[in-house]
């Protein structure tokens, strides 16, 4: 059975991404076709990357970047739960996702988004990020306004719609991330 990690992509205090990847880990739950986890980057205290030598060279000396690897590595897919702000990702993410090459590459990736226009700018930022890392992204995406998905711009309250965008997504990241598992089994670093 695939492993999915839904992946908080905030740290910021009081941030809105906790409350969706609870979200969509619950739709995912009622699931039997993966396994989900929800992981939170700021678990891992990841500082601006620090690593001397290069992700791609697999040379970690950080002992938060080896845990992030442990954790990255053992999945198949990737839910990306990302904040829009200034157009783009949060700068926690790219950083958490940059600490990493080989963990990423030949597996899937499908992306819930929030903010003023529903995080889109933010999904397609990491859109270009995975074509580098060799990451699969699915079309299926969820972007959830910060105006109608939000009390007061901070308690969440999704419209009912999406949950069959998050299902959707679901699918498809299932179905992308079980086609590359021929890739990643016949790859060594």
């Amino acid at each position: 059975m695939l492993k999915i990690a839904i992946i908080i992509g905030s740290t910021r205090p009081n941030r809105n991404g906790e409350a969706v990847a609870q979200w969509a880990c619950q739709i995912a739950s009622k699931r039997t076709d993966a396994q989900f986890e929800l992981v939170d980057i700021r678990d891992f205290n990841l500082p601006l990357l620090d690593e001397p030598m290069p992700p791609m060279m697999g040379q970690y000396s950080k002992e938060h970047t080896k845990r992030w690897s442990a954790k990255i590595a053992g999945f198949d897919a990737y839910v990306f739960v990302t904040p829009e702000y200034n157009h783009a990702t949060s700068g926690a993410l790219k950083n958490a996702i940059d600490f990493l090459y080989h963990e990423w590459v030949n597996k899937a990736a499908g992306f819930i988004g929030y903010g003023g226009v529903g995080g889109t700018r933010a999904i397609e930022n990491l859109r270009l990020i995975m074509a580098e890392l060799q990451v699969a992204t699915v079309r299926a995406q969820v972007g959830l306004s910060l105006v109608t998905d939000f009390e007061n711009y901070s308690v969440f309250k999704p419209a009912a719609q999406h949950e069959k965008l998050v299902n959707l997504m679901l699918d498809q990241v299932i179905a992308w991330g079980g086609a590359l598992k021929p890739l990643r089994a016949g790859i060594s670093k």
